[in-house]
Protein backbone atom coordinates (compact mmCIF):
# COMPACT_ATOMS: atom_id res chain seq x y z
CA UNK A 1 0.00 0.00 0.00
CA UNK A 2 1.58 3.19 -0.66
CA UNK A 3 1.45 6.75 1.06
CA UNK A 4 -0.16 9.81 -0.13
CA UNK A 5 2.84 11.35 -1.11
CA UNK A 6 3.70 8.18 -3.07
CA UNK A 7 1.02 8.24 -4.97
CA UNK A 8 1.36 11.95 -6.37
CA UNK A 9 5.10 10.96 -6.67
CA UNK A 10 3.86 8.26 -8.92
CA UNK A 11 1.63 10.28 -11.45
CA UNK A 12 4.15 13.61 -11.25
CA UNK A 13 6.91 11.31 -12.59
CA UNK A 14 4.87 9.42 -14.81
CA UNK A 15 3.73 12.47 -16.56
CA UNK A 16 7.03 13.90 -16.72
CA UNK A 17 8.41 10.82 -18.58
CA UNK A 18 5.28 10.80 -20.80
CA UNK A 19 5.64 14.16 -21.46
CA UNK A 20 9.43 15.50 -21.35
CA UNK A 21 11.47 12.76 -20.87
CA UNK A 22 10.33 10.75 -24.03
CA UNK A 23 10.67 13.90 -25.80
CA UNK A 24 13.79 16.01 -24.92
CA UNK A 25 16.22 13.28 -23.11
CA UNK A 26 16.84 11.39 -26.46
CA UNK A 27 20.65 10.39 -27.45
CA UNK A 28 21.40 11.81 -23.97
CA UNK A 29 23.56 9.37 -22.03
CA UNK A 30 23.89 9.37 -18.29
CA UNK A 31 24.86 5.76 -17.32
CA UNK A 32 28.20 5.65 -19.90
CA UNK A 33 31.08 5.60 -19.80
CA UNK A 34 32.16 4.70 -17.02
CA UNK A 35 34.58 6.66 -15.34
CA UNK A 36 33.61 9.88 -17.39
CA UNK A 37 32.33 12.94 -15.00
CA UNK A 38 30.91 14.85 -17.93
CA UNK A 39 31.05 18.49 -17.63
CA UNK A 40 31.43 19.21 -13.85
CA UNK A 41 31.36 15.37 -12.10
CA UNK A 42 30.56 14.28 -8.25
CA UNK A 43 31.12 16.49 -5.79
CA UNK A 44 30.31 19.99 -7.87
CA UNK A 45 28.33 22.83 -7.42
CA UNK A 46 26.59 22.13 -10.38
CA UNK A 47 25.75 18.70 -9.39
CA UNK A 48 24.50 19.63 -6.09
CA UNK A 49 22.19 22.47 -7.38
CA UNK A 50 20.47 20.84 -10.78
CA UNK A 51 19.91 17.37 -8.62
CA UNK A 52 17.23 19.59 -7.06
CA UNK A 53 14.79 19.21 -9.93
CA UNK A 54 11.75 21.14 -9.00
CA UNK A 55 13.95 23.76 -7.72
CA UNK A 56 15.35 24.31 -11.19
CA UNK A 57 12.12 24.10 -12.77
CA UNK A 58 11.49 27.05 -10.62
CA UNK A 59 15.07 28.86 -11.22
CA UNK A 60 14.33 29.17 -15.27
CA UNK A 61 10.96 30.34 -15.10
CA UNK A 62 12.42 33.24 -12.47
CA UNK A 63 14.98 33.45 -16.16
CA UNK A 64 12.23 33.43 -18.08
CA UNK A 65 10.23 35.94 -16.80
CA UNK A 66 13.38 38.68 -16.49
CA UNK A 67 14.33 37.54 -19.95
CA UNK A 68 11.11 38.91 -21.36
CA UNK A 69 11.98 42.11 -20.10
CA UNK A 70 14.54 42.45 -23.10
CA UNK A 71 12.45 43.42 -25.88
CA UNK A 72 14.63 41.81 -27.96
CA UNK A 73 14.37 38.40 -26.43
CA UNK A 74 10.64 38.70 -26.13
CA UNK A 75 10.47 39.17 -29.90
CA UNK A 76 13.28 36.03 -30.88
CA UNK A 77 10.55 33.61 -28.57
CA UNK A 78 7.77 35.05 -30.87
CA UNK A 79 9.52 34.24 -33.82
CA UNK A 80 11.76 31.95 -33.29
CA UNK A 81 10.09 29.50 -30.93
CA UNK A 82 6.62 27.52 -30.27
CA UNK A 83 5.44 30.01 -27.35
CA UNK A 84 2.87 31.55 -29.16
CA UNK A 85 0.02 30.35 -31.68
CA UNK A 86 1.65 30.38 -35.22
CA UNK A 87 -1.12 32.98 -36.38
CA UNK A 88 -0.65 35.49 -33.91
CA UNK A 89 3.44 35.64 -34.05
CA UNK A 90 3.25 39.05 -35.49
CA UNK A 91 0.99 40.19 -33.92
CA UNK A 92 1.45 43.33 -31.36
CA UNK A 93 -0.28 40.88 -28.94
CA UNK A 94 0.50 37.44 -29.43
CA UNK A 95 -1.64 34.67 -28.34
CA UNK A 96 0.60 31.67 -26.10
CA UNK A 97 0.10 28.47 -27.16
CA UNK A 98 0.19 26.15 -24.01
CA UNK A 99 1.88 22.92 -25.96
CA UNK A 100 4.33 25.26 -27.38
CA UNK A 101 4.91 26.74 -24.09
CA UNK A 102 5.58 23.34 -22.69
CA UNK A 103 7.78 21.87 -25.55
CA UNK A 104 10.25 25.17 -25.10
CA UNK A 105 10.15 24.21 -21.31
CA UNK A 106 10.93 20.67 -21.75
CA UNK A 107 13.93 21.90 -24.02
CA UNK A 108 15.34 24.34 -21.24
CA UNK A 109 14.97 21.34 -18.97
CA UNK A 110 16.60 18.82 -20.93
CA UNK A 111 19.13 20.99 -21.71
CA UNK A 112 20.50 22.05 -18.10
CA UNK A 113 19.69 18.17 -16.74
CA UNK A 114 22.38 17.30 -19.91
CA UNK A 115 24.92 19.43 -19.82
CA UNK A 116 24.86 18.77 -15.57
CA UNK A 117 24.63 14.95 -15.83
CA UNK A 118 25.63 13.56 -19.22
CA UNK A 119 28.74 12.25 -20.37
CA UNK A 120 30.97 14.26 -21.76
CA UNK A 121 29.49 13.69 -25.18
CA UNK A 122 25.98 14.02 -24.59
CA UNK A 123 27.13 17.83 -22.97
CA UNK A 124 29.06 18.68 -26.18
CA UNK A 125 26.43 17.68 -28.46
CA UNK A 126 23.59 19.58 -26.76
CA UNK A 127 25.36 22.63 -26.85
CA UNK A 128 26.64 22.55 -30.18
CA UNK A 129 22.16 21.91 -30.84
CA UNK A 130 21.53 25.58 -29.15
CA UNK A 131 24.41 26.94 -30.75
CA UNK A 132 23.71 26.28 -33.83
CA UNK A 133 20.05 26.61 -33.77
CA UNK A 134 21.25 30.88 -32.05
CA UNK A 135 22.21 31.41 -35.22
CA UNK A 136 19.46 31.26 -36.95
CA UNK A 137 17.65 33.47 -34.80
CA UNK A 138 18.13 36.75 -36.71
CA UNK A 139 15.04 39.23 -37.22
CA UNK A 140 13.81 42.54 -37.02
CA UNK A 141 11.23 43.43 -34.05
CA UNK A 142 7.79 45.37 -34.94
CA UNK A 143 9.52 48.68 -34.04
CA UNK A 144 11.97 48.43 -36.99
CA UNK A 145 15.27 47.24 -34.23
CA UNK A 146 17.10 44.32 -35.22
CA UNK A 147 17.81 41.43 -33.18
CA UNK A 148 20.80 38.42 -33.36
CA UNK A 149 21.64 35.51 -30.50
CA UNK A 150 25.02 35.60 -32.00
CA UNK A 151 25.25 39.15 -30.61
CA UNK A 152 27.62 39.19 -27.49
CA UNK A 153 26.65 41.36 -25.40
CA UNK A 154 22.73 40.23 -25.83
CA UNK A 155 24.95 36.16 -25.32
CA UNK A 156 26.38 37.60 -22.30
CA UNK A 157 23.28 39.39 -20.80
CA UNK A 158 20.83 36.28 -21.51
CA UNK A 159 23.65 34.03 -20.06
CA UNK A 160 23.53 36.39 -16.87
CA UNK A 161 19.34 35.72 -16.62
CA UNK A 162 19.81 31.97 -16.42
CA UNK A 163 22.32 31.45 -14.20
CA UNK A 164 21.08 33.95 -12.00
CA UNK A 165 17.40 32.61 -12.03
CA UNK A 166 18.50 29.13 -11.28
CA UNK A 167 21.05 29.84 -8.67
CA UNK A 168 18.48 32.00 -7.01
CA UNK A 169 15.93 29.34 -7.08
CA UNK A 170 18.64 27.17 -5.21
CA UNK A 171 19.44 29.77 -2.52
CA UNK A 172 15.34 30.41 -1.69
CA UNK A 173 14.61 26.86 -1.82
CA UNK A 174 16.43 24.10 -2.04
CA UNK A 175 16.95 22.39 1.34
CA UNK A 176 20.37 22.41 1.58
CA UNK A 177 21.70 25.90 -0.24
CA UNK A 178 24.94 26.66 -1.06
CA UNK A 179 25.85 30.50 -0.17
CA UNK A 180 28.34 32.99 -0.33
CA UNK A 181 31.59 31.37 -1.52
CA UNK A 182 29.66 28.29 -2.17
CA UNK A 183 27.33 30.19 -4.36
CA UNK A 184 30.64 31.69 -6.28
CA UNK A 185 31.45 28.28 -7.03
CA UNK A 186 28.03 27.32 -9.14
CA UNK A 187 28.57 30.94 -10.58
CA UNK A 188 32.03 29.71 -11.93
CA UNK A 189 31.56 26.37 -12.78
CA UNK A 190 28.63 27.35 -14.92
CA UNK A 191 30.39 29.85 -16.73
CA UNK A 192 31.53 26.53 -18.80
CA UNK A 193 28.13 26.18 -20.18
CA UNK A 194 27.85 30.07 -21.38
CA UNK A 195 31.35 29.40 -23.46
CA UNK A 196 29.87 26.47 -25.02
CA UNK A 197 27.28 28.23 -26.21
CA UNK A 198 29.56 31.27 -27.31
CA UNK A 199 29.56 33.37 -24.75
CA UNK A 200 32.49 35.79 -24.26
CA UNK A 201 33.92 37.68 -21.08
CA UNK A 202 30.66 36.13 -18.58
CA UNK A 203 30.39 37.14 -15.29
CA UNK A 204 31.93 34.20 -12.96
CA UNK A 205 30.21 35.24 -9.22
CA UNK A 206 27.14 36.05 -8.16
CA UNK A 207 27.95 40.06 -8.18
CA UNK A 208 29.32 40.31 -11.13
CA UNK A 209 25.93 38.75 -12.71
CA UNK A 210 23.50 41.43 -10.69
CA UNK A 211 26.04 43.65 -11.91
CA UNK A 212 25.51 42.79 -15.48
CA UNK A 213 22.33 42.70 -15.38
CA UNK A 214 21.60 45.69 -13.70
CA UNK A 215 23.70 47.17 -16.92
CA UNK A 216 21.16 46.23 -19.24
CA UNK A 217 18.87 48.63 -17.79
CA UNK A 218 18.57 51.26 -20.10
CA UNK A 219 17.67 48.80 -22.45
CA UNK A 220 14.54 46.96 -20.75
CA UNK A 221 11.03 47.71 -20.59
CA UNK A 222 7.79 46.10 -19.71
CA UNK A 223 6.99 44.24 -22.72
CA UNK A 224 3.77 42.97 -23.53
CA UNK A 225 4.79 39.18 -22.71
CA UNK A 226 5.88 40.41 -19.29
CA UNK A 227 2.65 42.49 -18.18
CA UNK A 228 0.53 39.99 -19.22
CA UNK A 229 2.54 37.25 -17.28
CA UNK A 230 2.22 39.44 -14.11
CA UNK A 231 -0.23 38.97 -10.91
CA UNK A 232 -3.64 40.21 -11.62
CA UNK A 233 -3.84 39.15 -15.22
CA UNK A 234 -3.75 35.30 -14.17
CA UNK A 235 -5.91 33.29 -12.75
CA UNK A 236 -5.18 30.84 -9.89
CA UNK A 237 -2.58 29.30 -8.93
CA UNK A 238 -0.55 30.74 -11.74
CA UNK A 239 -0.79 34.27 -10.09
CA UNK A 240 0.57 32.30 -7.12
CA UNK A 241 3.50 31.31 -8.86
CA UNK A 242 3.95 34.60 -10.44
CA UNK A 243 4.04 36.47 -7.18
CA UNK A 244 6.66 33.83 -6.24
CA UNK A 245 9.03 34.87 -9.44
CA UNK A 246 8.42 38.80 -8.98
CA UNK A 247 9.59 38.05 -5.15
CA UNK A 248 13.17 36.68 -6.89
CA UNK A 249 14.03 39.85 -9.12
CA UNK A 250 16.27 41.99 -8.19
CA UNK A 251 15.16 45.45 -6.77
CA UNK A 252 15.76 47.49 -9.93
CA UNK A 253 13.80 45.02 -11.54
CA UNK A 254 11.07 44.94 -9.62
CA UNK A 255 10.68 49.15 -9.64
CA UNK A 256 10.56 48.17 -13.71
CA UNK A 257 7.31 45.93 -12.70
CA UNK A 258 5.36 47.75 -10.48
CA UNK A 259 6.19 44.65 -8.07
CA UNK A 260 5.83 45.64 -4.21
CA UNK A 261 6.79 43.43 -1.50
CA UNK A 262 4.61 42.96 1.11
CA UNK A 263 5.56 43.39 4.66
CA UNK A 264 8.61 41.03 5.79
CA UNK A 265 6.13 38.83 8.17
CA UNK A 266 3.55 38.23 5.31
CA UNK A 267 6.70 37.57 2.56
CA UNK A 268 8.20 35.18 5.24
CA UNK A 269 5.14 33.45 5.01
CA UNK A 270 4.27 33.22 1.21
CA UNK A 271 7.91 32.43 0.70
CA UNK A 272 7.37 29.39 3.52
CA UNK A 273 4.95 28.24 1.75
CA UNK A 274 6.38 28.25 -1.75
CA UNK A 275 8.77 26.82 -0.01
CA UNK A 276 6.53 23.79 1.75
CA UNK A 277 5.28 23.23 -2.28
CA UNK A 278 8.66 22.65 -4.15
CA UNK A 279 9.99 20.83 -1.46
CA UNK A 280 6.98 18.79 -0.93
CA UNK A 281 7.26 17.78 -4.81
CA UNK A 282 10.38 17.12 -4.66
CA UNK A 283 9.53 14.60 -2.17
CA UNK A 284 7.24 13.14 -3.51
CA UNK A 285 8.88 12.82 -6.82
CA UNK A 286 12.38 11.29 -5.47
CA UNK A 287 15.87 11.95 -6.85
CA UNK A 288 16.01 12.37 -10.26
CA UNK A 289 17.25 9.67 -12.25
CA UNK A 290 19.31 11.07 -14.38
CA UNK A 291 21.48 12.44 -11.37
CA UNK A 292 21.20 8.64 -9.64
CA UNK A 293 22.74 7.67 -13.24
CA UNK A 294 25.62 9.62 -12.92
CA UNK A 295 26.70 9.24 -9.97
CA UNK A 296 26.80 5.59 -10.50
CA UNK A 297 28.84 6.05 -13.94
CA UNK A 298 31.66 7.56 -11.39
CA UNK A 299 30.88 5.68 -8.39
CA UNK A 300 34.41 4.75 -8.23
CA UNK A 301 35.75 8.24 -8.60
CA UNK A 302 36.83 9.54 -12.17
CA UNK A 303 39.03 7.90 -14.56
CA UNK A 304 42.27 9.73 -15.11
CA UNK A 305 42.38 8.52 -18.56
CA UNK A 306 39.21 10.29 -18.94
CA UNK A 307 39.52 13.63 -16.77
CA UNK A 308 42.00 15.01 -14.49
CA UNK A 309 41.00 14.54 -10.56
CA UNK A 310 40.44 18.28 -9.79
CA UNK A 311 37.56 20.83 -10.88
CA UNK A 312 38.15 24.69 -10.97
CA UNK A 313 36.70 26.50 -9.24
CA UNK A 314 37.13 30.09 -10.80
CA UNK A 315 36.94 31.74 -7.26
CA UNK A 316 38.70 35.17 -7.66
CA UNK A 317 41.05 35.11 -5.07
CA UNK A 318 41.19 31.59 -3.80
CA UNK A 319 43.39 28.29 -4.86
CA UNK A 320 42.57 27.68 -8.49
CA UNK A 321 41.72 24.32 -8.10
CA UNK A 322 40.27 22.00 -5.18
CA UNK A 323 40.48 17.91 -4.85
CA UNK A 324 37.25 16.53 -5.62
CA UNK A 325 37.93 15.17 -2.15
CA UNK A 326 37.69 18.36 -0.68
CA UNK A 327 34.36 19.44 -2.51
CA UNK A 328 32.52 16.27 -2.09
CA UNK A 329 33.52 16.96 2.00
CA UNK A 330 31.73 20.75 1.26
CA UNK A 331 28.13 19.03 0.31
CA UNK A 332 28.40 16.37 2.78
Amino acid sequence: MFLPHQIVGQQLNKRFDTDVRRHFFKGMDFAAPIGDPGWFGPGSAVWHVHSHMEALIFGLQCAAYIERLDPSIYWMGIHHSRLVKPESRDAAMPVIDPKGASVRLGHSVAFFIGTAYGSTESAERLALAVRSMHHTIKGTRPDGARYDADDPEWLRWNYATVVWGIATAHELYHPNPLRGKEIDRYYGEFVRVGHALGGTDLPATKQETLDCLKSYLPKLALTYGAAMATGPNLPLPESALNWAVRDTMPSWAKGLIQHRDPNIVERTARRAMVWSIINGLRVASGPVPEFEQAKARVAGGVDPALAPHTVPTHQPGSDPVRTRTELEDAFA
